[in-house]
């Protein structure tokens, strides 16, 4: 598949998710709960935490915000009963799609992400039906206009820090550890100054399907938009190679 398509649609999902900032607050209020529960509040000894925080900042949530959340989880750990759930399926034009979710009610979650699949002509299927098709990758998006290192330096450098893969677009880099190496070596960019568009683990697709009939990019499209629009939902994953 090429680049673009890639890197076009990580711009794409980071231009929603800058249009919907209260739903992304909202999930990552969640996220920053469950890291509580999960390994106390102090995110120098809580990796995850420190991980949710990162995003935070990416996402221009306040620190203020950022810190009332954490102290809200660590004053009340058993309230805390969200759960991070994993939806798989296919869209049309044999589209692999996996969706991440973080709910306090299941039943609420399955029958949005059901609902999607079947308004965009998609089928929702079992565990593990399209996941073996993903690898989940520490993915570092670097704004290449807004990064003072050249591409060979910042490619040495992350490679030297964990990074197993680097690869150039038009206007950005993009670079790939193992989730095990993916927070040292966010951590090790942020104090190089290293813009970041975007950090994460994702699920990267191991292969790309192409869909270019107009009939299907359009349900493929709304079967996307309309995950994307439930309110559990924090990411959608697909193998959709797009054109551009």
């Amino acid at each position: 598949m090429s680049g673009h398509s890639r890197f076009n649609n990580i711009k794409h999902k980071k231009a929603k998710a800058d249009a919907a900032k209260g739903k992304i607050f909202t999930i990552i209020g969640h996220e920053l709960a469950i890291a509580v529960k999960q390994g106390g509040p102090d995110p120098a000894s809580n990796s995850k935490l420190a991980a949710v925080i990162a995003k935070a900042k990416q996402n221009n949530m306040p620190n203020d915000t950022i810190e009332k959340g954490i102290k809200k989880a660590a004053g009340s750990v058993d309230a805390v009963n969200f759960e991070e759930l994993i939806y798989e399926g296919y869209g049309v034009g044999g589209v692999a799609i996996i969706v991440s979710a973080l709910t306090d009610n299941k039943n609420r979650t399955a029958s949005d992400v059901r609902s999607a699949f079947t308004k965009g002509n998609g089928n929702l299927g079992t565990s593990g039906s399209v996941s073996f098709m993903f690898e989940d990758k520490g993915q570092i998006i670097v704004d290449k206009e807004e990064c003072d290192l050249s591409s060979d330096d910042l490619m040495m450098f992350a490679l030297d820090n964990g990074a197993d893969d680097f690869n150039e677009e038009d206007d950005v880099y993009e670079i790939l550890s193992s989730p095990d190496a993916f927070a040292s070596l966010r951590e090790k960019l942020e104090l190089k100054k290293v813009p970041m568009l975007e950090a994460d683990v994702n699920k990267i697709p191991s292969t790309w399907v192409s869909v270019t009939d107009p009939e299907l990019v359009k349900q493929l499209t709304r079967t996307i938009d309309l995950l994307d629009e439930c309110e559990d939902v924090k990411k959608v994953y697909t193998n959709w190679e797009e054109q551009e």
